[in-house]
């Protein structure tokens, strides 16, 4: 299958190439890029004048785990989506389940630091599944430390993933904000032994909770300075909230000095999890300068009124999954701090995109437009393409050369020690995957928001996973299943 894209404005960030070009996709892979190429044969011949051509948005951060949920991310412009700050556990099921499913997008998982911890420390068997895994985040038995017998028990859990093809190690430590910093060394020695990421949602920062083992943002560089290892600061702008400056600050000196530290956001003032998180107890919400009712419920929209309804939701469904607002979108200091997030040199672009839930408890649908009813949060459905409004045809804070780099380039570039297969993506160059996003530069935008989450983006006109289109002329392919595992390979 040959389809050429005829007359685009081609970006790619891996040369640095940026002028008027076509691109020739030939079986799955990039086979040449220049102006006026001759159409080979039988080959599709798509009219791109107008447009951008680069390569698509890698995520490094989503956990969908559904056709439904990666069609918007279609929409959004993304061809890789990975779930690798929680990841999943049993990895083997995991990709087994994806590819048994189909998926519009390729997919992988990080070795689930939460779920080993689980199973030796509270009997838990994890299932590889999204729902069952935010029901254990709410689960207080497994966030202890762990004795030195447990600790080598769920390292070798770990380790067992990273063999079976995991790529890197997803730490949900703020999750488990006062286990024994020690055990996140052993978890950083590990990574740096058999040469993967990790990916880590911090634990509290020292502002907020000045009884913390450890401030988020000092213990990442730490590890990384101690061990050597790569290791991925996750969601910087949610964790971070009004202290973001201080933490860029810490994070820009570790870098400086030379250790392998990368760190990723998305352009939302509000994050989501489950109602159990460790992080909305109310005395901790209060060390945010937040309150009960900086929380609403993801299915039912109810606004939580006061700490005794908190305690109750907390008590009885505490996998129920919820919108935690941290900065005032609408406040002009707070934007800022998220902006500044967004601008941080080198900063990844990555949606922690989450299910979609509808009311019968489904998470999954092949009917396309979704059926009605389904919440989730808006970054599922519009991350990437708020990104590319707000920084590029709004503050002009970034070129498009430079949107590319972030949304593409940078995050494929996080995965090439541990994945192979990782290195033929976020670029254009001759045999390259044929992971391409077309974009109308006029019109690309978010849709969703809070109160109507999954209205896709507009401005996505073409979408290629592997040289198929999942994308055309602004619509949804629904037939196109063509995503592909990415497997990790530990040393």
């Amino acid at each position: 299958m040959q389809t050429l894209l005829r007359g685009g404005r081609v970006i790619d960030p891996g040369t640095g190439l940026d002028t008027i070009a076509d691109v020739l996709v030939s079986d799955g892979v990039v086979g040449a890029v220049a102006p006026g190429l001759d159409a080979p044969p039988g080959c599709a011949i798509v009219d791109v004048t107008g447009l951008i051509v680069g390569p698509g948005f890698v995520d490094l951060h989503s956990h969908v785990h559904s056709v439904a949920g990666q069609r918007l991310q279609a929409m959004d412009g993304v061809t890789t989506a990975l779930d690798l700050e929680a990841g999943l556990m049993p990895i083997e099921r995991a990709y087994a389940e994806a590819a048994a499913e189909g998926r519009p997008l390729h997919y992988g998982f990080s070795a689930s630091w939460s779920s080993a911890r689980a199973q030796v420390l509270s009997g838990i068997q994890p299932d590889a599944g999204a729902v069952s895994s935010l029901a254990v985040l709410g689960n207080l038995t497994w966030q202890r430390s762990s004795s030195d017998r447990e600790l080598a028990q769920w390292l070798a859990l770990i380790e067992g993933e990273l063999a079976a093809g995991a790529l890197g190690i997803g730490v949900l430590l703020g999750y488990a904000p006062h286990s024994e910093p020690a055990e996140f060394l052993a978890v950083a020695r590990l990574a740096a032994r058999a040469g993967v990421p990790t990916y880590t949602h911090v634990r509290e920062l020292v502002e907020m909770d000045p009884a913390t083992p450890a401030d988020g943002s000092q213990e990442i560089v730490i590890a990384a300075a101690e061990t050597g290892a790569a290791m991925h600061h996750c969601h910087v702008n949610s964790t971070s909230g009004h202290h973001i400056d201080r933490v860029l600050s810490t994070l820009d000196s570790s870098r400086r000095s030379g250790s392998r530290v990368t760190v990723e956001a998305y352009p939302y003032g509000a994050g989501s999890t489950a109602i159990g998180a460790a992080f909305l107890d109310a005395e901790r919400l209060r060390m945010k300068g937040l309150s009960p009712s900086s929380v609403v419920m993801l299915e039912s929209g109810e606004r939580i009124a006061d700490e005794g309804r908190l305690r109750q939701l907390r008590s009885s469904d505490p996998g129920a999954p919820c919108i935690l607002e941290f900065l005032d979108e609408g406040n002009p200091r707070d934007l800022g701090m998220l902006r500044s997030a967004l601008a941080f040199p080198d900063a990844i672009i990555a949606s922690d995109a989450m299910p979609v839930f509808w009311k019968d408890g489904s998470t999954d649908s092949t009917v396309w437009p979704l059926p009605p009813g389904g919440r989730t949060h808006p970054r599922t459905a519009g991350t990437f393409a708020r990104s590319l409004r707000v920084m590029v045809r709004e503050s002009g804070a970034w070129d498009w050369p430079e949107a590319f780099r972030r949304c593409a380039h940078l995050p494929a570039r996080v995965l090439d020690e541990v994945a192979p297969g990782a290195r033929a993506k976020g670029h254009l160059g001759i045999g390259a995957d044929a992971d391409i996003v077309v974009i109308d530069p006029a019109t690309i935008t978010d849709s969703a928001t809070y109160f109507d989450s999954t209205r896709p983006s507009v401005g996505v006109r073409h979408l290629f996973v592997g040289g198929v289109p999942v994308v055309s002329a602004g619509e949804l392919q629904v037939e196109a299943l063509p995503g592909k595992p990415l497997r990790g390979e530990s040393r």
